[in-house]
């Protein structure tokens, strides 16, 4: 089995690398992964992704688990397991005012936080659907880059149809804007990278984060996944037609 912190480096790596999130150790993190290192420095690593690591310590303190790199507490808020059913809605939203409170005005904060559902769960699925500003941008009629982003951002999941030297050719469904609402598109193939990932076979399903492989996944972790990018978008969808038919009275 995985350690939580190799685990947790395998999808903090691909926009690590990029420079778009978390602290400057990309080097780091890729000879980590690629040794099957869980060490101290790899745990201090992880502890400077400020958006990721208050949701996972959140998750572990709900479940009564010492550790917030614990391997279930990592697969929560990348993937989604049953560990996020005992993180309630109102200590999400505390969690997330308390940690915005500080960067903003406390009016800031709780406004910030007034559009999350409250059945929302700590993954990163809300973080990027629900927290980051992409959404919004959408409503302005600026598409192309937005939706880009969301969907290299997202945790996405895909088939292998294809293996070669250190890449792999996966068939995955790309996000679109309809001009109302976020929605899943037809199936497509993609060249993508997987040096972090595990050793793959043509049909495997796997996970992915930018254009990155991050892990092989079981058909559980795959409902989940799927599951949990459906009901943010879901709350996503509202929001926007919302403020979309408001825009347009």
């Amino acid at each position: 089995m995985t350690s939580g912190p190799v685990l947790f480096a395998r999808y903090a790596y691909p926009p690590n690398v990029l420079g778009d999130w978390g602290p400057d150790r990309a080097d780091d993190l890729l000879q980590r992964v690629a040794h099957l290192a869980d060490d101290p420095d790899l745990r201090l690593i992880a502890q400077g992704f400020e958006g990721a690591w208050p949701y996972l310590e959140l998750i572990a303190h709900a479940n009564g688990i010492d550790d917030p790199l614990d391997p279930g507490v990592v697969e929560a808020y990348w993937v989604g397991n049953h560990l996020l059913d005992n993180v309630g809605g109102r200590a999400l939203h505390d969690s997330m005012e308390e940690r915005f409170r500080p960067r903003v005005s406390a009016r800031r904060s709780s406004n910030m936080t007034e559009g999350i559902p409250v059945d929302s769960v700590p993954t990163h699925a809300l973080q990027v659907f629900g927290v980051y500003p992409w959404v919004g941008l959408l409503r302005t009629g600026w598409v192309e880059e937005p939706v880009r982003v969301l969907d290299r951002c997202r945790i996405r999941w895909g088939k292998v149809i294809r293996l070669g030297d250190g890449r792999a050719v996966v068939r995955f469904r790309r996000l679109v804007w309809d001009d109302r609402e976020l929605v899943l598109g037809p199936n497509e193939d993609e060249e993508v990278v997987q040096a972090v990932a595990p050793r793959l076979a043509v049909g495997d399903w796997v996970s992915l984060h930018w254009e990155w492989v991050c892990d092989r996944i079981t058909p559980t972790q795959l409902k989940a996944l799927r599951e949990g990018t459906r009901r943010e978008l879901a709350a996503v969808n509202v929001a926007s037609r919302s403020a979309l038919a408001t825009l347009r009275s």
